[in-house]
């Protein structure tokens, strides 16, 4: 084992016995306190937002900061941490490529700039005076800390990293270390974050080209070793906050994202095609536990639904049976993304007694016939488009005796004996089989795509935005298969 591995794995062991004793300690009552693992740039807003958070909560937060490479490995060596605030989201990357991470939430970027003191009595204007032989180069390690990586891949684009790091004179673990060798005239100069760097009042910029787009992205994860997600979670809500945790990277000079307002217990307004409740509800519920917050389900056909909206109604999210009842109130909402697909069927009763196999056959005399609302529901205006593809809508349409908003009330009425056959969606009899028989319509148009979008004006777009990975995520996919839909979307 090297004596870096070596190292990490003894300061895991630390934290991790120090965790253990604080749990001895902490009353049976007591919330549990959320440990954070935090890249080095953002202790300044952290430190504050986490004070602010204790005081107004009663929750302990626990901060250990460093580079960021270093703190992943000890969240991987000691299985143990709450959320990961790295300085670029490349980190969250890795964390998740070795299934460390749940969500993450944005809260702002920042760019790597060169810095030097602020009266640069050494002149340095451009990349090349680095090295001249009386420029003393400080740097973060790449191999630990954010702002190393970043600025290795820049000046490598540039072809000019190999050069530079044999002209540095030292790597430091952190951004602070190469911002405080610059305070004390240890070094000339050196690569800082620009949020780190309004921190220093004695240090300058020095704008360079080979730095132009070297930027971070930084956001907050939520780590599997959590033991209290929710509790974990409520406190990353914080720092995302505008209104709260986002004001102090806004003071500490980060271009925050937009963020949600604070709120202890959110509630979110989703409006949902009937059709997709069963396949859907087991997320929701999932979700509100995970995130505490509370989800209002409005379940209906999505005609309906739009109406609704278009007199008025605001969901924060809005998850479509077709496509088409998206495209109808588009302009309320962000760009959609497609989850799934749903395919017409004809249900008729187990041993199918009539004999009904294809649209055509809808229109044997005297058969009752159930169809969706056209106007009312995305299966009433498919199967009107699917019957007129077909050719058969005419005469389909003299056996029908009732449409409805919603194909389980198809299903209902086939059960009872009140119909002979309908047209529904696959997902529709997916829990019937042992009654009912479905016969797939196979032409091209009989078939749904499912979209969910958040809404433009919604207060709470960042939550919202997270359910909407919830419903497109591997475990909402299983789902989803199961209740007889096929999957669109890439988790």
């Amino acid at each position: 084992m090297s004596r870096t591995a070596a190292k990490l794995l003894f300061g895991a062991a630390l934290g991790a016995a120090g965790l253990f004793g604080w749990a001895l300690l902490r009353p049976s009552n007591a919330p549990r306190p959320v440990l954070v693992y935090c890249g080095a740039a953002m202790r300044m807003p952290v430190d504050a937002a986490a004070k602010a958070y204790e005081a107004e909560t009663g929750v302990r937060i626990e901060l250990q900061y460093g580079g960021s490479q270093t703190l992943l490995a000890n969240a991987e060596v000691s299985k143990t941490g709450d959320l990961f605030l790295p300085g670029d989201d490349s980190y969250l990357r890795k964390a998740e490529e070795k299934g460390l991470l749940e969500e993450s939430i944005p809260l702002g970027r920042m760019s790597a700039v060169l810095a030097v003191r602020k009266e640069n009595p050494k002149k340095i204007a451009a990349l090349a005076d680095l090295f001249r032989p009386d420029v003393r180069v400080v740097q973060s390690n790449p191999d630990a800390a954010a702002i190393g990586k970043l600025t290795r891949q820049a000046l490598t684009k540039a072809g000019r990293w190999e050069a530079l790091k044999e002209k540095t004179a030292v790597f430091k673990p952190t951004v602070h270390d190469v911002g405080n060798d610059l305070k004390l005239d240890a070094a000339d100069a050196g690569f800082l974050w620009d949020a780190v760097l309004g921190q220093y009042p004695e240090l300058a910029r020095v704008e360079i080209p080979e730095l132009a787009g070297a930027e971070a992205t930084i956001s907050v994860g939520v780590l599997r070793s959590s033991k209290d997600p929710a509790g974990a979670l409520r406190f990353a809500r914080w720092l995302a906050s505008k209104d709260r945790g986002l004001k102090e990277f806004e003071k500490a000079g980060f271009r925050t994202a937009r963020g949600d307002a604070w709120e202890d217990r959110p509630k979110l307004l989703l409006h949902a095609g009937a059709m997709l409740r069963p396949a859907i509800e087991p997320t929701i519920v999932e979700f509100e536990a995970r995130e505490g917050v509370e989800v209002t389900r409005v379940y209906n056909g999505c005609g309906i639904l739009v109406a609704g909206m278009k007199s008025g109604a605001r969901p924060d999210l809005y998850f479509a049976c077709d496509e088409q009842f998206m495209k109808d109130v588009q302009g309320l909402f962000d760009p959609a993304a497609a989850v799934s697909l749903n395919q017409l069927v004809i249900l008729v009763k187990k041993g199918n007694p009539h004999g009904v196999k294809r649209l055509r056959d809808l229109a044997k005399p005297g058969l009752r016939v159930g169809v969706g609302h056209e106007k009312q529901c995305a299966l009433g205006a498919l199967t009107q488009e699917t019957l007129k593809f077909d050719g058969t809508l005419g005469a389909v349409m003299k056996n029908v005796v009732v449409q409805v908003p919603a194909g389980d009330m198809l299903v209902n009425q086939l059960k009872a004996g009140g119909l002979d056959a309908a047209v529904a969606y696959v997902s529709n009899a997916a829990s019937s089989g042992d009654v009912l028989e479905a016969y797939p319509v196979d032409l091209p148009c009989a078939l749904a795509t499912q979209p969910v979008a958040t809404a433009k004006d919604s207060p709470r777009q960042e939550l919202a935005r997270r359910l909407v990975a919830a419903f497109t995520s591997a475990r909402s996919k299983e789902r989803f298969l199961s209740e007889g839909f096929r999957w669109k979307t890439t988790p």
